[in-house]
């Protein structure tokens, strides 16, 4: 008993005649005749009585029709499953994430990618750098986005979008009400600055200092940017933040754009291994071109 059997049998018992049931499935009659018999024998049981307008159940018929139709619809929702899973719409897609852009870009990304992909179970998990290279490397994820990037040969980068760079200030500070703010009037204020050496928002801020004549006064290192936004909120000095973190409501807390600084903005990326071929993963990857090609183009 097979599935094209039972689908020929279900035909046979809705029409209640082998002739119009032979015309539904594109089928001549004897075949159809046949594989009824050959269904009845294998089974050792009738599932059909003649009757002057065609055939009625048996008892044993009404029995299998019933299965019939769960194993016909299970059949059709598996095979429809898998055609789904090889075109990346079904599944479960595991993903690092780490820093601000939990703040504005990730929450708008991977809602549309949800939106689209209602079938795939999104699961993310936040961790630094380090941490999730060796995750992707493990399998436990399948995409990671970051803005410290490694430089691995096996893994390829994509650029997912652009921030611009602000001021964070303290509500209080003399620079809060002046809008936007030059770089020049930070020359003498104590800065806070990410302590990670290769941190790209520390590198930015470097070279937005230098590019007009100064040097910062670093006052205190945060290692990370949540955390030098609170320094900022308790007053222990002004840092330059992605525009996402605007989106963390912070007591005290303001963040200001910058004067004349068009260039000045930090880069999200993601990162996955070269080798990798799931399908998932290239429908997230499609989602984030373009949502990279609509903000990049405004």
């Amino acid at each position: 008993m097979d599935i094209r059997q039972l689908k020929n049998f279900i035909a046979v018992a809705e029409e209640r005649n082998i002739g119009r049931a032979a015309l539904r499935i594109h089928l001549t009659q004897p075949p159809l005749t046949r594989q009824i018999h050959a269904l009845e024998a294998d089974l050792g049981v009738q599932l059909f009585t003649r009757t002057p307008r065609g055939v009625d159940l048996t008892q044993a018929g009404e029995a299998l029709l019933k299965d019939a139709r769960s194993i016909c619809a299970l059949s059709d929702q598996a095979a429809e499953r898998a055609q789904l899973a090889g075109k990346g719409q079904v599944g479960r897609l595991d993903i690092g994430v780490f820093g601000t852009a939990m703040f504005d870009v990730l929450p708008r990304l991977l809602s549309g990618f949800c939106a689209a992909h209602p079938e795939v179970k999104l699961v993310l998990h936040h961790d630094p750098t380090p941490a999730q290279v060796t995750a992707l490397r493990q399998g436990r994820v399948l995409l990671v986005f970051e803005r410290m990037l490694p430089s691995d040969a096996d893994i390829t980068i994509e650029l997912v979008a652009r921030e611009r760079v602000l001021v964070a200030l303290h509500q209080s500070h003399r620079l809060a009400t002046r809008t936007p703010i030059a770089m020049r009037d930070l020359r003498d204020e104590p800065m806070i600055m990410p302590s990670a050496p290769l941190s790209q928002l520390a590198n930015v801020g470097l070279e937005l200092c230098r590019a007009s004549g100064f040097e910062p006064k670093v006052k205190q290192l945060a290692s990370d940017v949540v955390t030098g936004a609170m320094m900022v909120a308790c007053g222990m000095g002004v840092m330059l933040v992605p525009e996402s973190l605007r989106n963390l409501q912070l007591p005290n807390l303001v963040c200001l754009p910058l004067k004349n600084q068009p260039d000045a903005f930090m880069d999200l990326h993601c990162y996955y291994l070269k080798t990798e071929r799931s399908p998932l993963l290239a429908s997230l990857l499609e989602t984030i071109r373009d949502f990279r090609q609509s903000t990049l183009s405004r």
